[in-house]
């Protein structure tokens, strides 16, 4: 893992107003500074709360505004500006509706971010919400909830947990007990725990913060799968050292759509250790984990789908293939849904790539958001697949003709994963590469 910038992470445009709420335990308020740093590097950020805030809380701020109830307020033009309910012993009180709704319809008139956090945890790194909690507001475009990760291992007591009860009766864990994996996922994942209230229209990300070692990392990792059936992204990490990992859904899309007329026949259908082209390709696309993995036919294309036949394969038919492959690629990316933070591109006729170099796409990307990266082969040759990001995916969608991702190379920085295997390089466009091929069967 590596440094990674948290408004990176959540996908936020840092010129454009957004919302976002914080839930959870375990970082709410080093998470919320933290971005609110990052964007007020290009705009004036406004900070509030549906929650109590230590009086600690205030110096992260630029400047502290009390309101009363009233509505109207005057917000800097730049830094970061925390408004806040009066001060009551030593917390603050949360801001009403009508102060909240100014705040709201105010950033939106100025363009600016409006961050808020939305629960309360008594400092402690993991909770469970009560009746009442958390507050989120209903115009909140992006939920962030967090879990701290140091709570595992140690007993389910308030002294580690709060409302351990609730926690306890929503993961099945009895109290006193350690603290496990699969009790924090079952809570992150019931509509009464890490669910709640979040807006149906809003994003929801989990952030599984102070994984401080590799050994929380990779245990943090091992969730992914399950959560990232519930939210959009999980990221992991510790944002007291400013290193997170993103795991989002990757796609893998074959383009197999076309004619094959230099070769002669359809390489898609071609042989290669006792499968189909295609098949083997699908294979290794599911076997890396990519999801989904969506196949892109044209010519021959009821032939291409009984050759993945019993795969749990998206077929996208492309009408258009002779126009060519800009026309595939842009099928496949039109074929995602919004939660696909990237797509891995696979050739039909490369089923000797392995799941090692997917795997390596994959992760690279999940440390680094790099917006395209490609494997370079013995330091000096571009090779397939390539990863891109789904910030070039508006211009993957705008390809014609016979263009390939290659096309937008030049609008995007494009980086490199050094791969050792000149596997890679092989393509089967002639006969005597098909030869060269099954000789690595």
């Amino acid at each position: 893992m590596i440094e990674t910038n948290l408004s990176r992470a959540l996908r936020l445009d840092k010129t454009s107003h957004t919302v976002v709420s914080f839930t959870g335990a375990g970082g709410k308020t080093t998470a919320l500074f933290q971005l609110a740093r990052e964007l007020s590097a290009h705009k004036a950020v406004v900070v509030t709360a549906t929650s109590h805030l230590g009086l600690w809380q205030i110096p992260l701020a630029d400047r502290h505004i009390i309101t009363k109830g009233q509505g109207k307020i005057e917000i800097p033009a730049g830094g970061v500006t925390l408004v806040t309910g009066e001060i009551e012993g030593n917390r603050t009180q949360p801001v009403n509706n009508v102060t909240l709704d100014w705040l709201h319809a105010e950033s939106k008139r100025q363009n600016t971010p409006l961050l808020i956090e939305a629960d309360g945890s008594r400092q402690k790194p993991l909770k469970a919400p009560t009746t009442h909690e958390p507050p989120i507001p209903e115009f909140s475009e992006l939920v962030v909830h967090i879990a701290g990760l140091s709570a595992l291992g140690k007993p389910l007591t308030d002294e580690h947990v709060h409302r351990a009860e609730i926690f306890s009766k929503l993961s099945g864990l009895p109290l006193g007990s350690p603290v496990t994996t699969q009790a924090i996922a079952k809570v992150l994942t019931r509509p009464q725990g890490g669910l709640k209230n979040i807006p149906p229209h809003a994003r929801r990300i989990v952030l599984l913060n102070q994984a401080d070692t590799p050994e929380l990392q990779s245990i943090g990792s091992g969730m992914a799968y399950e959560l990232l059936n519930y939210f959009d992204a999980l990221l992991i990490g510790s944002l007291q050292n400013s290193v997170l990992h993103t795991f989002e859904c990757t796609a893998g899309i074959i383009l197999a759509a076309g004619e094959s007329s230099r070769f002669g026949s359809p390489k898609q259908l071609l042989t290669w250790k006792g499968k189909p082209f295609v098949r083997q390709v699908a294979e290794t696309a599911l076997q890396t984990g990519l999801w989904p993995v969506v196949v892109v036919t044209g010519f021959r294309a009821t032939d291409i789908e009984s050759a993945l036949s019993g795969l749990p394969v998206a077929i996208v038919h492309n009408p258009d293939y002779q126009q060519g492959q800009g026309t595939s690629i842009r099928a496949g990316v039109d074929s995602l849904s919004d939660k696909v933070g990237a797509a891995i591109f696979l050739l039909a006729d490369q089923p000797q790539i392995p799941v090692e170099v997917i795997q390596a796409l994959v992760e690279s990307h999940g440390r680094e958001m790099q917006t395209i990266l490609a494997p370079l082969v013995l330091e000096e040759r571009r090779a397939n697949p390539v990863l891109f990001d789904r910030d070039t995916f508006p211009d993957l969608l705008q390809l014609k003709g016979d263009v390939g991702g290659r096309a937008i190379f030049d609008k995007h920085r494009v980086e490199y994963l050094p791969w050792h295997d000149d596997i890679l390089l092989l393509d089967v466009d002639k006969p005597e590469d098909y030869d060269r091929l099954k000789e690595l069967e």
